[in-house]
């Protein structure tokens, strides 16, 4: 009985050692994704902020400024972006992301458009109404899909299908702390526009069309910003959930190691004590 008990101990410990090495290689691929998505992040940010401070300037700038990207009207639909992950084993991130989604779009008329495998598959299970599926992979989508989508999107704002836009995304604060959150991307908020003194910037043809001509590319940064900082998200809470399960399959390995050792011992005690009881009849 000893020796099937330590057979089975032994198989435990070779399966756990199995698995500490794949979360370990899952971990150290992870932190190597994680440099390059920290490394986008910072170079997206430079872009976006230009084109914020330009938006900011065209609207302050003018007097009598007007725009339809700046007037609020009755929310009959809403089109919400939802940024999630494409694999699991990333902790709570794709469940906390969807899960602040879902709390958003409860109870309006909405439009969803998924980027991440997780979150196609997330939507599509639940019924939502899906704008398109063309994003099914985050890791996939470039700068210039963003700035598709964000034309397309710019355009049915235009025409009332949709009134306002928003961005569900996870911001990354740090390689441990990753924040979902919400942005209102349209109609723009904020800009202060007409709070300042006309400018003496001359715009070519005017300052409407040139507002008009930026917006969608300022909308195509937030979604690309928004991917940047999901995806170095996903990797920072992947490593963690890895270097946790490396962690914990370390102490089951010391643990079994040790009941295997007890057992082994044990063992042997018997087998001596058999032999001097037989070496005394």
């Amino acid at each position: 009985m000893a020796g099937v008990s330590m057979k089975d101990i032994k198989l435990r410990i070779r399966s756990m050692e199995s698995t500490k090495q794949i979360t370990k290689a899952m971990e150290m691929v992870a932190a190597s994704k994680l440099r390059r998505a920290q490394d986008n992040v910072t170079k997206s940010r430079p872009y976006f902020e230009t084109l914020y401070n330009t938006v900011c300037e065209i609207a302050e700038g003018s007097g009598s400024f007007t725009s339809p990207y700046l007037e609020s009207r009755e929310v009959k639909k809403s089109c919400y972006i939802v940024i999630a992950g494409d694999r699991g084993l990333a902790g709570g991130y794709n469940h906390n992301v969807l899960k602040l989604a879902e709390a958003e779009m409860a109870g309006k008329n909405v439009t969803v458009v998924p980027i991440g495998k997780r979150c196609v598959e997330n939507f599509r299970a639940h019924g939502y109404d899906v704008l398109t599926d063309a994003y099914f992979e985050a890791g996939d989508v470039s700068v210039s899909d963003c700035f598709t989508l964000a034309r397309d999107l710019c355009g049915r704002f235009l025409t009332g299908e949709f009134d306002e836009v928003h961005i569900v995304y996870t911001g990354f604060v740090s390689i441990l702390v990753q924040q979902p959150a919400v942005m209102t991307v349209l109609p723009l908020h904020g800009t202060g526009a007409g709070q300042k003194p006309a400018s003496e910037t001359i715009y070519e043809p005017d300052s409407e069309t040139l507002f008009a001509a930026i917006v969608p590319e300022y909308l195509g940064g937030l979604i690309y910003g928004a991917l940047c900082e999901s995806i170095a998200s996903e990797q920072g809470a992947r490593r963690t959930a890895m270097d946790s399960a490396t962690k914990n399959a370390e102490e089951m390995i010391s643990d079994l190691s040790l009941k295997y050792n007890r057992a082994r011992q044990g063992a042997i005690t018997q087998e001596i004590t058999e032999i001097v009881a037989g070496s005394n009849t």
